[in-house]
């Protein structure tokens, strides 16, 4: 009887000793290693570091046209609006001939709010140009590009979606035609006059 109780105990016990040492074997089996060898994803692909805002940003005096600006803003004022604008020296915004006020007024009546779109573009990115060795700072970014540099080949994907958004299908056709941004662009330069706010194409620029 004992020797029937034995057997069982040293088949368990076996047993035990032979799982262990497959497991300590499988321990020292070498391991396959697997390098995948990753293209780098073309440019346009890449995300965009950010709008060029300038060495250093806004001037100082540029700041302040845009504090001042952001207060007329506030205010929902086109008449304050209108008396900065002609306080700038050679402001413009539009090139039919008619006074600030006549101007934006009419848009206002036709749908197109003058105050509500100049805060969407001062909230956007700004791009910068120099004209007659003076830096310009210009909303939104793209507008700040050459004819030649705004062509939808000529950007990387972001911007292409984005110029598509900011100025559809026939602003593009205008674009391939070599004429400038001809969507809605403002511009402060860098001893804080405020330059244009115009939504018509021109040679301003």
């Amino acid at each position: 009887m004992a020797a029937d109780r034995v057997g069982p105990f040293w088949r368990a016990a076996g047993l035990l000793a032979l799982a262990a040492l497959v497991a300590g074997c499988s321990d020292e089996l070498p391991r396959e290693e697997v390098h995948l060898q990753v293209e780098k994803a073309p440019d346009y692909m890449m995300p965009d570091a950010g709008p060029d805002r300038g060495p250093a940003g806004l001037s100082e005096a540029a700041q302040s046209t845009m504090a001042r600006l952001q207060q007329i803003i506030e205010s929902n004022s086109l008449r304050r609006l209108t008396a900065f604008a002609e306080a700038q020296p050679g402001f413009v915004s539009n090139f039919a001939g008619a006074s600030h006020s006549d101007h934006w007024d009419l848009l206002r009546r036709t749908g197109f709010d003058p105050i509500l779109r100049l805060e969407e573009l001062l909230a956007g990115p700004y791009g910068t140009k120099s004209v007659a060795g003076e830096t310009w700072y210009v909303w939104p970014d793209l507008a700040a590009l050459e004819p030649e540099a705004l062509t939808p080949e000529r950007l990387n994907f972001s911007q292409r979606a984005r110029l598509e958004e900011l100025v559809g299908e026939t602003g593009i056709a205008q674009i391939r035609e070599g004429r400038g941004y001809p969507g809605i662009r403002t511009a402060i330069a860098e001893d804080g006059r405020w330059l244009y706010y115009v939504h018509e194409v021109s040679g301003e620029e």
